[in-house]
């Protein structure tokens, strides 16, 4: 019996990150300094977030959510999203589903 598998994602998905610094604070005009001070954490996070060295927390998520008016699930799922992708890069191969679906 052939069984079908999880989707694989085919590209790499745009890190929380990328989405900071392209959609917002380019456009917003402000500086990785000036964000964390806004946020009241240290430059360090943002710009470890900011260049994909750090992965989003749920506390970061709240606090990316209320400063930029989005979600902190918005922040949380594209965290997922990388995660999920990497772990898929390094997992030579999944078991077999022991139930049929349906």
């Amino acid at each position: 019996m052939k069984t079908k598998s999880a989707p694989t994602l085919q590209r790499r998905p745009t890190t929380p990150g990328e989405i900071l610094r392209e959609e917002f604070l380019g456009p917003l005009g402000l500086t990785q300094q000036r964000f964390a001070e806004h946020l009241g954490c240290d430059l360090k996070v943002v710009n470890r977030i900011v260049n994909g060295r750090s992965a989003v927390s749920a506390g970061v998520a709240l606090k990316l959510g209320a400063a930029l008016s989005t979600s902190a699930a918005f922040w949380l799922n594209a965290q997922t999203a990388v995660d999920l992708y990497a772990a898929q890069q390094r997992a030579p191969k999944l078991p077999t589903p022991l139930l049929k679906a349906g």
